[in-house]
């Protein structure tokens, strides 16, 4: 790879080696629009990579994605990936929830609900009473918690709201906003005052529209690549060829005569790049930190985005040392003061993951509400995962594989008051044109998001550049 020359002009600059900051300079390059990519780091692919180890496939960040974004379906065709799309296992449509002292299957339809054992019978009462639920006053940013209690009660809150949050943002249902993780959710309220009237009235709605037997793809198939999610960063990575620069560090920002300059360190060697765009793709700490000297307002706003820490402790069983998992995997409310957030059955969701018959199980520990438990070294998480699993699930056999990922700051909450942050930092980035911020910390947490987001940012970038041509 060579080095940057000391002075270098560009159209774009992007800063951050992660699927947004990869998916952006992609994009732009496609379009024909000249862009570099800096990555502090040694690898690209930020949070998403994929470790073959001993017979096991195991991801260090995110673990798959619903196949129901265009954008990402049109990168992976860009990308000649989509013969190396791989779906899960039917069976991974189950998923079970740990509660009153066990693991209890989520009911797949509104009438399976009202028969399953998820919830006590009064809970599950208070649900259907969900019908006659009102509408919050205009202009409230709620929490999670205090819109599942006005529509679905106190356990349902608890149980099934907690454990849905759990498994994307590891957060405080307490804390999180309604309207930045769950949009959805909002607008079939101000559309329809009950969620479940909404769901209803969608389902009607789309049956209409469609020719009989063409089942309506809302939800999309929970999907990942053949060699898991590394396949996609592989790839960019590839298409990038040598604008994408590892072990190259964004030291500094200066606004200057129509556009930006950067100094950047990259091997120890200093060079200087400057750039009509420049486009932050870095967690919203670093952001803040480069922002800091340009707009301290604009920085300080940026640096309240709060994470939570989440730890990945991977343990691998030897082929028939246990009977595989039924389904996707688990999932734990905080109330049962548990040390697992839950598990995903990877063996039994992605089969293609392991060798010969083996059983992987994929722990999360932490997040928001136990942060302290990431702090704890390697070998003290396996032990720990392990012990809760048997607590959990009844599993007696030793692992012979662990492997554990740490992220001091894993997963950005969008808590209450996050919406009128965004809105803040976009009215602040209006007096810095030319200045971009990109990534899972600001509109929308998951891979699609992130994909999505960064297709429309390129796309717009690319045509303000072809427009100054």
């Amino acid at each position: 790879m060579h080095h940057m020359q000391r002075t270098h002009q560009m159209n774009v600059a992007v800063v951050g080696g992660g699927i947004s900051g990869l998916a952006v300079a992609h994009g732009l390059r496609s379009r024909g629009t000249a862009a570099v990519l800096l990555e502090t780091s040694a690898r690209l692919g930020g949070a998403v990579g994929t470790h073959a180890r001993a017979g096991y496939l195991v991801e260090q960040g995110p673990n798959s994605f619903l196949d129901r974004e265009p954008a990402t379906r049109a990168l992976a065709a860009a990308l000649n990936l989509e013969g190396r799309i791989r779906v899960a296992d039917p069976s991974a449509k189950r998923r079970y929830v740990y509660t009153r002292g066990r693991l209890r299957s989520v009911p797949a339809s509104p009438p399976a609900f009202l028969t399953s054992d998820i919830l006590p019978l009064g809970a599950r009462l208070r649900v259907a009473g969900e019908l006659f639920s009102g509408r919050a006053p205009e202009g409230t940013d709620e929490s999670l918690a205090a819109f599942g209690r006005r529509h679905l009660g106190r356990a349902a809150t608890r149980v099934l709201l907690d454990a849905v949050q759990t498994g994307i943002y590891a957060g405080d249902v307490e804390q999180l906003s309604v309207e930045a993780t769950f949009p959805m959710l909002v607008k079939l309220e101000r559309e329809h005052r009950s969620l479940i009237l909404g769901a209803i009235r969608a389902q009607k709605a789309q049956r209409k529209a469609l020719p009989a037997g063409d089942a309506p793809k809302l939800s999309g198939a929970l999907s990942t690549f053949d060699g898991g999610l590394q396949v996609l960063i592989d790839a960019l990575a590839a298409s990038l060829g040598d604008t994408a620069h590892v072990s190259a560090r964004v030291e500094g920002l200066t606004r200057v005569d129509g556009g930006w300059k950067l100094a950047v360190e990259e091997h120890g060697r200093r060079a200087e790049l400057t750039a009509n765009h420049v486009v932050l793709a870095v967690p919203a700490f670093v952001a803040a930190q480069l922002l800091r000297p340009l707009d301290d307002a604009l920085a300080e706003q940026v640096s309240r985005i709060e994470y939570a820490p989440i730890a990945v402790v991977h343990l691998g069983f030897d082929a028939g040392t246990l009977p595989a998992p039924d389904g996707f995997g688990f999932l734990v409310p905080f109330e049962e003061k548990r040390r697992l957030l839950g598990a995903i059955h990877a063996s039994t969701t992605f089969p293609f993951r392991v060798e010969g018959g083996r059983v992987l199980y994929t722990c999360m520990v932490g997040g928001a509400r136990q942060p302290d438990l990431v702090k704890l070294d390697e070998a003290e998480l396996a032990a720990l995962a392990l012990e809760e699993l048997q607590a959990l699930t009844g599993v007696t056999a030793r692992p012979t594989f662990t492997e554990v990922f740490r992220w001091q700051r894993g997963i950005p909450q969008y808590n209450v008051g996050h919406l009128a942050r965004m809105a803040d930092i976009d009215a602040a980035l209006q007096r810095w044109p030319g200045l971009h911020l990109e990534g899972n910390a600001y509109k929308g947490i998951g891979l699609n998001d992130c994909i999505r987001n960064a297709a429309r940012l390129a796309a717009a970038l690319a045509d303000e550049e072809t427009v100054r041509k």
